[in-house]
């Protein structure tokens, strides 16, 4: 949806994101606001995405309302996998351990302390 900016000069922005589950998907509105409004300018409907967001409240006249205010969006799968690499000791082979691991006798008394 489009930017929304207020006579105070506070701005937001509102999108939805449809979860698939099962035969009844669902469609969950989200909020960016002020400098965040532009986090989903490049992206199309129907591109899949994760969002970070946090959950608000608040009450007003005895009704109370829930609102979810998104502070990061990337693309689903392929960002999470690239921002983060694997340990060092994955990378290059299984670590070796510790001097005198594996060489005592089992008498049934292996704890490490």
């Amino acid at each position: 949806m489009d930017v929304q900016t207020f006579d105070s000069g506070f701005s937001k922005r509102e999108f939805v994101v449809t979860v698939e589950d099962g035969s009844y998907p669902q469609n969950i509105k989200f909020e960016l606001l002020k400098d965040k409004t532009t986090l989903i300018d490049g992206y199309q409907q129907g591109d899949q995405i994760k969002v970070s967001f946090n959950i608000r409240g608040n009450e007003y006249n005895g009704k109370y309302y829930n609102n979810l205010v998104a502070w990061r969006v990337e693309r689903a799968g392929a960002a999470v996998a690239a921002a983060v690499p694997p340990p060092p000791q994955m990378q290059d082979s299984a670590p070796t351990p510790p001097p005198g691991f594996g060489n005592a006798p089992d008498d049934g008394t292996d704890l490490p302390f």
